[in-house]
């Protein structure tokens, strides 16, 4: 089964009250199992524009993924986040057939 993913790009406007975010989303990503594949660091894009920050969280499959974002739990800790960050963010299902 293929596993699903959380992909974010995040300007934040106040990294104090992102905080926040950071903290409440805790709960939440540990229930559902999240794991963090990439968090910040340094990034070079080649092509186009992003954000200053990306992410990209691991879930055990698409409909983990979308429950989490879903829960009251993690919908708290985004009200959090949204006056302070500006964020795009897709929900993806991964691959998992035949490699070249």
């Amino acid at each position: 089964m293929a596993k699903g993913y959380w992909i974010g790009h995040v300007d934040i406007e106040d990294i104090a009250q992102y905080q926040s975010y950071v903290e409440a989303n805790a709960s939440p990503f540990a229930e559902f199992g999240a794991r963090f594949l990439v968090r910040g660091g340094s990034q070079e894009p080649q092509e186009g524009k992003l954000r200053a920050r990306t992410v990209v969280i691991e879930f055990k499959d698409i409909e983990t993924a979308r429950a989490c974002y879903a829960s009251p739990a993690y919908q708290r800790a985004k009200a959090l986040r949204d006056p302070v960050a500006q964020a795009d963010l897709i929900i993806i299902e991964g691959y998992d057939g035949a490699q070249p």
